[in-house]
């Protein structure tokens, strides 16, 4: 017999699941799934184990649970979630308690109630069933990261003072305590706003936390709650709907979301009825190129399920433009991963299709970093990159606006003057193209985009402003 370890990661969330089990009794348990599970299945059959436990460490805010999709495609297993806490669920499951402890024949997990992120929050402890109280690894969801911990802030105000308090505990009173040796494997990898600064790697070690995560470092409460107050990096948009989704139990699908075929002309006379969002989820160029008047560019990217979120409203259906309608499936995946499943439909034939109507057709140039350089006085320059990367450097003259601050108004972005030309550069070009179509929408006459962006500006050895101001 074999213990099976698996961990998935899911880009663009940064999101880390697992799945552990032993393939002497055939059985595993799955934690923290994302809602595309087909991955759980095909890794468990590679495995020769069946999932009989699908566990959640706490009501997750950055991504749709998976948990009760996976358990309806699996028919029988047992749904886990926290019974400590004073949590709350819209949908059946067995509600853990502190202690309690799940046997997959050599393998055993003992639930650890670990508040502060939630008030719920569970960890598991990974033991040998002959050393049950001597546990190699820790399954420690969103309460340590590498380098990291969970924020305690994403309840309201109301609450983040309790949950802090929480939170210094769990670290000093359990983590703390735990032996060296022990492996961490967190629900979050680098990226992830669920935390300040997570770190790239995937695992660590207590010892190494110990020695290396600030957050463990504080034995005053007071310097603590300080320090997490000033690290928490900004609350995305999606987080306060997705957690109210995940304690009412997310709609099962049993498939991938259902995106209607339309042709162009359907496909307009949804447009115009202003019903919809409109996302064009092609390359910067081909967007740029010519796309529909209205369209939001979301690049095919594993970000497009984080800046869907930041940029979109749940409670609108959506309509798509693809570049290959084979890669359908994967794009609504993406979107599927954030919470978004009301699809209005997609345009069958792509951007060629609508031109070959003889519909018309709105532009975002694209300018490389020696074309602005010899313009920088004739255009409006705005950088919509984070405020750490703005301060660290930037192109001179510029403007600043972080883009997931624009979702619902220009804010800094406001004082430009939309009758003249406005480019806009993040890092590489893509966050910058989202930027580039929200404006056109605001009624910017004269948008332009900069492939490669602060990247290409850097490599070209050009002047870099330094002002925060």
């Amino acid at each position: 017999m074999t213990m099976v370890f698996e961990r998935i990661y899911t880009p663009g969330i940064a999101q880390l699941s697992y799945l552990v089990g032993d393939d002497g009794s055939g059985s595993a348990a799955v934690i923290d799934p994302r809602p595309d599970c087909d991955i759980y299945l095909a890794l468990a059959r590679k495995r020769s184990v069946g999932i009989t436990h699908v566990f959640e460490t706490h009501i997750h805010a950055d991504f749709m649970s998976g948990a009760r999709e996976l358990v309806n495609r699996l028919g029988d297993a047992k749904l886990c979630a926290s019974g400590e806490g004073g949590a709350k669920y819209g949908f059946e499951a067995h509600r853990i308690r502190d202690g309690e402890r799940f046997q997959f024949n050599s393998v055993v997990l003992t639930a650890r109630h670990t508040p502060g992120h939630t008030p719920e929050h569970m960890a598991y402890e990974l033991a040998e069933h002959s050393k049950e109280d001597s546990p190699w690894g820790i399954l420690t969801g969103d309460s340590l990261f590498v380098g990291s911990a969970g924020r305690p802030d994403l309840l309201g105000s109301d609450e983040t003072e309790e949950l802090t308090r929480q939170l210094f505990h769990t670290l000093r009173d359990y983590y703390l305590k735990l032996d060296d040796g022990l492996i961490i494997y967190p629900c979050h990898g680098a990226g992830s706003a669920c935390g300040a600064d997570i770190g790239d790697r995937p695992m660590s070690t207590i010892g190494y936390e110990r020695r290396h995560n600030e957050f463990l470092q504080y034995e005053d409460f007071e310097a603590f709650a300080a320090f997490v107050e000033q690290g928490a990096p900004p609350e995305p948009h999606h987080y306060k709907p997705l957690k109210k989704v995940n304690a009412a139990g997310p709609s099962v699908l049993g498939q991938l979301p259902s995106v209607p075929p339309l042709s162009p002309k359907a496909f307009r006379a949804v447009v115009e009825r202003g019903e919809t969002q409109l996302v064009d989820t092609r390359q910067m160029l081909g967007f740029g190129g010519g796309h529909i008047e209205g369209a939001i560019n979301i690049g095919p990217r594993p970000e497009l399920s984080v800046w869907a979120g930041q940029m979109l409203d749940f409670d609108r259906p959506i309509l798509l433009v693809v570049e290959n309608e084979p890669d359908l499936d994967r794009i609504v995946r993406l979107f599927w991963r954030t919470g978004f499943t009301r699809f209005a439909g997609y345009l069958v034939g792509g951007m060629k299709a609508w031109s070959n109507a003889g519909f018309p057709l709105q532009h975002v140039p694209q300018i490389t970093v020696h074309e602005l350089k010899g313009h920088l006085n004739d255009v409006q320059i705005l950088d919509v990159r984070a405020p750490e990367e703005w301060q660290r450097g930037h192109i001179p003259h510029a403007h600043h606006t972080f883009i997931a601050e624009m979702r619902d108004g220009l804010n800094g972005a406001g004082e430009l003057d939309k009758n003249k030309p406005i480019v806009t550069y993040c890092d590489s070009g893509y966050r910058a193209n989202i930027a580039a179509s929200i404006l056109q929408r605001h009624g910017f006459r004269d948008v332009r985009n900069v492939p490669g962006s602060w990247q290409a500006w850097r490599k070209a050895g050009y002047e870099i402003a330094t002002d925060v101001g």
